[in-house]
């Protein structure tokens, strides 16, 4: 993937040289044609095309931030109340992420997000424990973790 964007970069440089023209929009042309370059080329490199996991680790933002206002309004509904009626727990998160910067990605997207905190992770990084501030349905919890952060890291990093 590093490989591909450095090849695009030195493209659109090449083109800016060939173009005798140092702008902006010289360099974002010869951008899009190497990008158009890159992709008439993909199948001679051994990963897949680089802008797709551009998009996935985009996504994955999108996702995360919604996640961060929809849990900051929720935590806010529950410290307004005048009465606390919270079910604090901690639950077990198995992962399908195998290397260590997914699992470390996982766990602090979980932490960043009010309301939940990864405690601890196991010997074998299989397992994440995690306590949130209110713990009405452990699946649903669990689902949610899975069909939205997990799901957006291994389309990043696979």
């Amino acid at each position: 993937m590093a490989l591909q964007i450095l090849l695009n970069f030195f493209l659109a440089f090449v083109w800016m040289f060939l173009s005798v023209s140092f702008t902006s929009n010289t360099f974002i042309i010869g951008y899009l044609l190497g990008l158009v370059i890159l992709l008439a080329l993909r199948r001679f490199f051994g990963s897949p095309f680089y802008l797709v996991r551009v998009i996935a680790a985009l996504k994955l933002l999108l996702i995360f931030l919604r996640e961060l206002v929809m849990s900051n309004i929720d935590v806010v509904k529950k410290v307004i109340r005048p009465k606390l009626d919270i079910k604090p727990g901690i639950f077990a998160l198995k992962t399908e992420l195998k290397s260590d910067w997914e699992i470390t990605l996982l766990a602090n997207l979980i932490t960043l997000t009010p309301g939940t905190l990864v405690v601890d992770v196991s010997f074998d990084n299989k397992v994440l424990y995690i306590h949130t501030l209110d713990l009405d349905d452990v699946d649903e919890a669990i689902n949610d973790i899975q069909n939205t952060f997990e799901k957006a890291i291994m389309e990043v990093s696979r």
